[in-house]
């Protein structure tokens, strides 16, 4: 009789298939992004090794306790990740993405720390009914904000539009609708993430990066602005989310609000 396949097994066998290397690999505070180039980056300046699997990408400093892993683009890549992820004893976790700013006051190079996100995916309505908020984990934003602040880093604080639709910048209709929302943002992965990761309890918070102003008729990003983007902020969008997760350990260990049982020694993981 074959044995039945429990769900935290699963979740490891496909965490290893996908990630190629074991799951002991991980370290307990994790980088989640979209960016190849950011898990090179945090792979050469600590002189690890780059691993792939069948779908991401990762790297790991035991010195730092880091794990750094790309799950690739848009909200259903982002449930998987936090479904995986949250069978094992990470205590910390930040988003490091990118996100299209919506005031014509910010500047692309400019920090977004989203305290929330609008439901637009679709994909969360498998964790909570479409009423229940997607909110960041408080515990990480504040960490998020300690950081900025002690670097004196421009950014704004709002909600992001999370939407699966992609080149949605010649549609007037959802440009219309992504107006009246009065979101300060939009990009593709937040209101999953943060709905996944709070049924999960899963410690998740993020850092956004404004790429490009896409309501600007000169805004929209492109190969060449891109490029920039990654030149210019890159290596300090990967230090700063290292910084963070090491002043959310902190907290953590302080028992400031926000920090699940399970990142306390005081509960399992979900079963």
């Amino acid at each position: 009789m074959v044995a039945e396949l429990r769900e935290e097994q699963f979740a490891h066998d496909t965490l290893e298939r996908y990630s190629g290397c074991p799951v002991a690999d991980f370290r307990s505070n994790l980088i989640l992004t979209n960016f190849p180039r950011y898990v090179d980056y945090f792979a050469k300046s600590r002189g690890v090794p780059v691993i792939e699997g069948s779908m991401f990408k990762v790297a790991h400093s035991p010195q730092e306790d880091v794990s750094i892993l790309d799950f690739k683009i848009g909200s259903p890549a982002a449930a998987l990740v936090v479904d995986l992820c949250s069978f094992m004893p990470i205590k910390a976790s930040v988003l490091l993405g990118m996100c299209g700013g919506l005031r014509r006051r910010y500047v692309p190079g400019d920090y977004l720390v989203p305290v929330a996100s609008i439901r637009g995916e679709g994909t969360s309505d498998f964790y909570f009914p479409p009423d229940v908020p997607a909110l960041a984990n408080f515990l990480m934003q504040k960490a998020v904000t300690e950081v900025l602040e002690k670097h004196r880093s421009v950014y704004h604080i709002g909600i992001t539009f999370t939407t699966n639709t992609r080149f949605w910048e010649f549609n007037e209709e959802f440009k219309n609708r992504l107006k009246a929302s009065k979101a300060q943002a939009i990009e593709m992965e937040c209101a999953t993430l943060f709905t996944a990761s709070y049924k999960r309890k899963f410690t998740l918070g993020a850092l956004l990066l404004i790429s490009d102003l896409p309501l600007n008729n000169d805004g929209i990003k492109t190969k060449k602005s891109s490029e920039s983007i990654f030149e210019k902020h890159m290596a300090d969008h990967v230090e700063k989310g290292v910084e963070i997760l090491q002043v959310a350990r902190v907290m953590q260990s302080q028992h400031v609000k926000g920090a699940y049982h399970r990142n306390l020694g005081m509960g399992p993981p979900p079963t």
